[in-house]
């Protein structure tokens, strides 16, 4: 792997949170790896058993990478190996994120989250249903 130095003035990020990564300077594997379950309810029930990720096959299931098959050549050459960066402002880093400055031979992110939404059942009564019927003129 060719080498360079990696010189930044000034970083200022402001959250870093699940499974993110940040990197000066080389690296020569980076894996990141995040798996979240975000449930959102119309009430706040809490049934104590929650968090098995399991039963969810989004979690389980193989990314499909695509098959790279075309030759590659290239030819570099720096005259200065110096990888030089003024400023970097970034609000937030998440999810198996990276922030890397430098070179990296193995990059490998992946990110997993399953949204599930449960509201309470709509009421249905047949008072409902002629008050409806009363608002629109019919009877």
């Amino acid at each position: 792997m060719f080498e360079r130095t990696s010189c930044v003035d000034k970083i200022n990020v402001e959250i870093f949170s699940f499974a993110s990564i940040f990197q000066l300077g080389d690296s020569c594997i980076v894996n990141g790896l995040s798996r979240a379950l975000a449930v959102q309810r119309e009430a706040e029930i809490f049934y104590g058993n929650e968090g098995n990720l399991s039963p969810y096959r989004v979690f389980s299931e193989p990314i499909p990478l695509p098959l790279i098959n075309e030759p590659i050549s290239f030819l570099t050459h720096n005259q200065c190996p110096l990888i030089k960066v003024n400023n970097i402002d970034i609000i937030g880093v998440s999810s198996s994120s990276l922030l890397h400055v430098g070179n990296s031979k193995h990059v490998s992110m992946e990110a997993r989250v399953k949204h599930i939404r449960q509201l309470l059942p709509v009421p249905r009564t047949d008072e409902g249903i002629e008050n409806k019927k009363e608002e629109q003129g019919q009877r």
